[in-house]
């Protein structure tokens, strides 16, 4: 399932094209999709799948895929991924918007959302600051409630939508589902730079988030290895991915507990700027991930080795990328016989690679799971007040 290669030279470098990328570790045989739905448990089960050959750039301290095929990826309305159900994220994203809104005084304004998803967070922005938005995402859902002051374009963000003016173009989890990260921000300032020129308030900024390499590889979230995310991007590199194209950084920021990433930009970019330093800790962590990982990964198996002799039931809470990886990685079976999600849009569907039915958490009383695996630990306190509330008292173990 995994492994590592020592200094062995896969490609260039997918952010800065320096040569001299080291491949450091694989996971074969996953879902390509860890957020696709679905009804039936024969159609789960024959997800496509695809590997992870994961390689390192010494030059800029990018993580990428160097077996990701685009031609496997199909982005179709049955893809859900909003974490907005949850009142911990809706809180973290409250305070994101409100942030954006203050530093660039986003009041009365337009915002352009590149690859907004299901458009929450683009209808909280302009819910909270006056203002107008247009959301870009070929998998957009219209359900008739548009509100008046935000549209949605079935399409992908290009050149060809530069009639559309912005003060902020925002991009949250999409930059490294692409296959050419550079390219794509190069194609995002041209868009946005087209009505600079005309733009009295200092220039269009831009605001993109990702995952967060270094949490990855420091915390151990190696659930968060997907098919899906061609790259996995550090503040180094993230920060140099954009002042390569001629962008300005103004900030880069780990931000929910450390998982995410955060980057504020103007198009007003130097050359010749001085590059970003490496962040320091990111070579060894290469170096010992793969080693990590199979440790990790052995402790459950185990645990969950010891479940199933006991003839003990568990349930997953988070039906999300990390529970579909953990699922399909461990192999887990009927020890895990169902995974809990608070999102409507989910309950009811099958989970990609290894079937267990999505479940509301009133579900819980009638499946009485002596162990509640939670998926993410930034959940915790919220998993454990519902179930309690419930009147049940499993163990917890934050996986």
């Amino acid at each position: 399932m995994t492994g590592a290669h020592g200094t062995h030279t896969a490609t260039r470098c997918i952010a800065c094209g320096a040569d001299g990328v080291r491949i450091f570790f694989e996971m074969r045989n996953v879902p390509t999709h860890c957020n696709l739905l679905f009804s039936e448990r024969a159609e789960a089960l024959a997800v496509a799948r695809g590997d992870l050959v994961l390689a390192f750039c010494p030059a800029c301290g990018h993580v990428f895929n160097t077996a990701f095929d685009p031609s496997r990826m199909h982005y179709t309305q049955q893809y859900e991924n909003s974490l907005h159900f949850s009142p911990r994220f809706q809180q973290f994203v409250e305070a994101q918007a409100a942030g954006l809104i203050a530093r660039y005084d986003l009041h009365g304004k337009t915002i352009v959302d590149v690859g907004c998803g299901k458009g929450d967070f683009l209808k909280l922005i302009c819910e909270m600051g006056g203002n107008h938005g247009v959301g870009f995402d070929p998998s957009y859902v219209f359900d008739g409630a548009e509100p008046p002051h935000v549209r949605f374009v079935q399409d992908f963000y290009s050149e060809k939508h530069t009639d559309v003016p912005a003060d902020l173009v925002c991009c949250r989890q999409v930059l490294e589902h692409i296959e050419d990260p550079a390219r794509f921000v190069a194609m995002v300032k041209r868009a946005a730079g087209a009505r600079q020129a005309n733009h009295d308030q200092g220039g269009v900024r831009i605001f993109f988030e990702v995952p967060n390499v270094l949490y990855t590889l420091r915390d151990l979230g190696i659930w968060d290895l997907i098919y899906e995310h061609v790259s996995y991007f550090s503040p180094a590199s993230l920060r140099r991915l954009f002042e390569g194209q001629g962008m300005r950084v103004l900030d880069v920021a780990e931000v929910y507990g450390g998982q995410f990433l955060t980057l504020d930009a103007a198009l007003d970019g130097a050359p010749g700027d001085a590059p970003a330093p490496l962040d320091s800790a990111l070579p060894a962590l290469v170096e010992t991930f793969a080693a990590s990982y199979a440790q990790k990964l052995a402790g459950w198996r185990a645990w969950l080795a010891g479940l199933r002799a006991a003839g003990g039931k568990a349930v997953a809470w988070g039906a999300g990328s990390k529970g579909v990886t953990f699922l399909n990685v461990l192999g887990a079976g009927d020890e895990v016989s169902a995974i809990v999600d608070i999102n409507p849009r989910k309950q009811g569907m099958l989970v990609a690679g290894t079937g267990q039915r999505i479940v509301p958490p009133d579900a819980l009383p009638e499946l009485r799971p002596d162990a509640v695996l939670i998926m993410n630990p930034l959940y915790v306190s919220e998993i454990q007040s519902t179930v309690h509330g419930l009147g049940l008292k499993p163990d917890f173990h934050v996986v």
